[in-house]
């Protein structure tokens, strides 16, 4: 994806740069309506749970049964919950764990994934067989009961989660990366530094994993997404993170029961900011798949 310089014809011609595929990739993505949106409400979203706690203080640690349920009002823009915790303020707090849980492990799992399909798609041969039948039987079992196993043993607490969620998703990345590697290690440079006694590792760092970039971002956006709502799944649960400490999923849980007492407060804003935050990874993940796309330029 380099650029490629076009020597000017005669003296005082300008000389035209094309433009890169990297700016070609930036161009289509920002001519997508949805994606564009999509980061923007990341971006939103992020600024909201990391930085909003310094512009809305609010106590989320000890209870203040006096103050339990009490509607939205000027004091507590959103109401507070059962033991007296600021809602706005626990969304925060909460959105703060769901995203650090879901961006690093869908990171992990990416990596991990990617790691595993290259060498299983590089090597090929029985090494590739073993590889992919031990893929295939991890995703023959569904990831929500594994989690609900796994949680049954242990309680995790936040760097747990991020394990085990990376361990139970890498499956995808690494039949994505397989399949993009088995195209590219049949292309000349990689067989030139093969004939030339080029190593097996220098062929996959630096080739087949350089041109396998866009296919691992774009995993790695969707991976983010779908731990997101695995963390929502196992906290909704009652099996994510304990208490003080709190996600999504945790305050869905939390606020189940009284929103049949029409405390909506407790259900409503945890509820849309999944739905907005793995919506939004989705069309990015979409938007970069479609910028990356050399077949639809």
């Amino acid at each position: 994806m380099s650029a490629v310089q076009i020597a000017p014809e005669a003296p005082g011609t300008p000389v035209v740069v094309a433009s890169t595929g990297w700016r070609l990739a930036v161009r289509r993505f920002r001519h997508n309506t949805l994606a564009v949106i999509g980061l923007v409400v990341i971006v939103v979203i992020v600024l909201f749970c990391f930085v909003g706690p310094f512009l809305y203080p609010t106590d989320q640690t000890h209870t203040q049964l006096s103050q339990a349920n009490l509607g939205p009002s000027a004091a507590h823009w959103l109401g507070t919950d059962a033991v007296g915790h600021d809602v706005l303020g626990r969304l925060m707090f909460g959105g703060k764990v769901s995203l650090m849980v879901g961006i690093a492990a869908g990171i992990l799992a990416t990596v991990v994934g990617t790691l595993w399909g290259s060498v299983a798609g590089y090597v090929g041969g029985w090494v590739d067989a073993v590889m992919m039948r031990v893929v295939d039987a991890g995703i023959a079992i569904p990831a929500l009961f594994i989690l609900l196993v796994i949680s049954a043993i242990t309680t995790p607490g936040v760097g747990g989660l991020i394990v085990i969620l990376g361990f139970v998703s890498w499956l995808v990345p690494s039949r994505l990366i397989r399949a993009e590697t088995l195209t590219l290690k049949n292309r000349d440079y990689v067989l030139t530094l093969r004939a030339i006694g080029g190593s097996h590792a220098r062929a996959i760092g630096k080739h087949l994993l350089p041109n396998s970039v866009s296919t691992i971002v774009v995993a790695a956006t969707f991976q983010v997404a779908d731990a997101i709502l695995l963390v929502a799944y196992v906290s909704y649960l009652g099996l994510g993170v304990q208490a003080p400490a709190t996600d999504w999923g945790g305050m869905l849980s939390a606020g189940l029961t009284a929103a049949y007492s029409g405390r909506w407060w407790l259900i409503v804003p945890p509820g849309l900011a999944v739905i907005l935050v793995v919506c939004a990874f989705n069309a990015v993940g979409d938007g970069l798949r479609d910028a990356f796309d050399v077949r639809g330029r």
